[in-house]
């Protein structure tokens, strides 16, 4: 195997094994959506059989992305994953794009609301300072289909920027110091979870008749169930999203043609199974009704059967979980950038890596430095409609991709094959583009309708096409 070398001579080490990397999985997954998703979802669906279809269908997509993805994985075991996929798939530009959809939009983006997540519930139990409102709504900048106000929830947002700092230098430090860490926050996440759940199962104050009882609203028909659907679906697949930044350490994993698919499987299947409980436990405690009008579903149900430690409960394990997506997502992301530089189509500082820590600690704060700008700029459901829509954009090209090598290199070893082949590949690329029509028309109406400030799937593509002039001045620099 090759080790990643930087532009001074020091390199990153392979010393991440089974354990680790599957928990990269897990923990890039499991985040704020799970606590926080389930109850917009409920309104906008009014059914609990179809809020329950909805993330098992999201989950089955994912497990299929997981699939088509490891044969790739294991095929190109390289550091920055999908960037070097899609140079060998469709070459430099469209790699070069990708890269830079993970910078501006994806990973960053990815970092900036988990974090934000995990604020706000630190916000709930110790309140943060905060501006009056005539004064953060008086400072904003307008932009074309959009409006930011930068010093709204001041105090939430320098919380989120202090705690993306300390998991910055913690990953500066070391990877395997940064593995450490995503070992610790996800299994003290799952273990949150496992504990609501049956705590959840053994009370006396829900019923199971919940998951089929209809609600007094009346369910979507039609066009109107199309995009309710497509909103659900939003909602669970970016619950679901980060699966595959596993990836873009593939240079610091020890035996990385095996361990890598079999991380991405293992973490997938772990994802969807604690996903299906964890909506079961809400709905056995919390009629659909109940479930969509909440604000914070975990914490009403753990409120409802363990009383105000419920609240107090939930509250750190949604902050335990944050961290935890937030330090993998900040670990694997900054490798992508590092790959990048190496191959001249980023800036070239990027490419150092550390002669102590052996880690792209550029990267790593030219990550710390753009994710700060989101912070300030955005809110959760605006980071997190963006990131969702550009990313399954390249899911789909990255499936797609498979037949691609098949044909280019039949005789290449590949340590595992997409199972299913090619059914599983071709299900996952219609979803995807199906998504991302439904996704776009829905934001559009959304807008008119003035239900959102801003056209998120449109600037999600404009901030993708600032790659375009970038990409046309690295070739030209690296020419010279």
């Amino acid at each position: 195997m090759e080790v990643s070398q930087g532009a001074k001579g020091a390199r990153l080490l392979p010393t991440l094994g089974l354990v680790t990397t599957t928990t990269l999985v897990v923990g890039g997954v499991i985040g704020s959506g799970i606590f926080r998703n389930p109850s917009a979802m409920a309104g906008f669906l009014h059914s609990p059989e179809l809020l329950l279809g909805v993330w098992i269908l999201a989950g089955l997509v994912t497990m299929f992305g997981a699939l088509t993805n490891a044969e790739v994985a294991g095929l190109i075991p390289a550091t920055g994953g999908q960037y070097h996929y899609f140079r060998v798939m469709y070459g430099d530009f469209m790699a070069f794009l990708y890269g830079w959809a993970l910078f501006a939009v994806i990973q960053s983006g990815s970092i900036a609301s988990i974090t934000f997540v995990f604020a706000e519930y630190f916000n709930s139990v110790i309140p943060l300072w905060e501006l009056d409102a005539s004064i953060s709504e008086s400072w904003s900048i307008a932009l074309p289909f959009a409006t930011l106000y930068p010093l709204k929830q001041i105090g939430i947002k320098l919380l989120t920027f202090a705690t993306v700092f300390v998991l910055t230098i913690i990953n500066a430090i070391g990877v395997r110091e940064g593995g450490r860490v995503q070992v610790v926050f996800t299994t003290a996440k799952v273990a949150a979870i496992l504990f609501l759940i049956a705590v959840v199962f053994t009370s006396s104050q829900g019923t199971l008749t919940n998951v089929t009882a209809p609600s007094a609203m009346a369910v979507p028909t039609g066009t109107a169930l199309l995009f309710a659907l497509a909103m659900a679906m939003n909602k669970a697949l970016w619950s679901y999203d980060g699966w595959n930044n596993l990836t873009y350490v593939s240079g610091e994993v020890r035996d990385p043609q095996r361990t890598i698919p079999r991380a991405l499987m293992i973490g997938t299947a772990i994802c969807v199974g604690v996903y299906a409980l964890i909506n079961v436990a809400y709905l056995y405690i919390l009629p659909i009704d109940a479930l969509s009008g909440s604000t914070s579903v975990a914490s009403d149900a753990a409120r409802i059967v363990l009383g105000p430690f419920g609240a107090a409960f939930v509250s750190i394990a949604v902050m335990i979980s944050t961290v935890g997506t937030s330090n993998g997502t900040i670990l694997a992301s900054s490798r992508v950038y590092y790959a990048m530089a190496k191959e001249k189509r980023f800036f070239a500082p990027a490419a150092d890596v550390h002669p102590r820590f052996s880690t792209p600690m550029t990267s790593l704060w030219m990550q710390l430095a753009w994710t700060t700008v989101l912070i300030f700029s955005g809110t959760f459901d605006m980071l997190t409609d963006m990131l969702i829509f550009v990313s399954w954009g390249f899911y789909a090209l990255g499936a797609y991709g498979v037949f691609i090598l098949r044909r280019r290199m039949p005789d290449a070893v590949r340590p595992y094959k997409t199972w299913g082949y090619p059914v599983v590949p071709i299900v996952f690329i219609v979803f995807a583009i199906t998504f991302l029509v439904f996704t776009i028309v829905s934001d559009i109406n959304n807008y008119r309708n003035g239900d959102s400030p801003i056209i998120n799937s449109l600037w999600g593509l404009i901030l993708l096409g600032t790659g375009v002039p970038l990409y046309w001045w690295f070739k030209r620099t690296d020419r010279r």
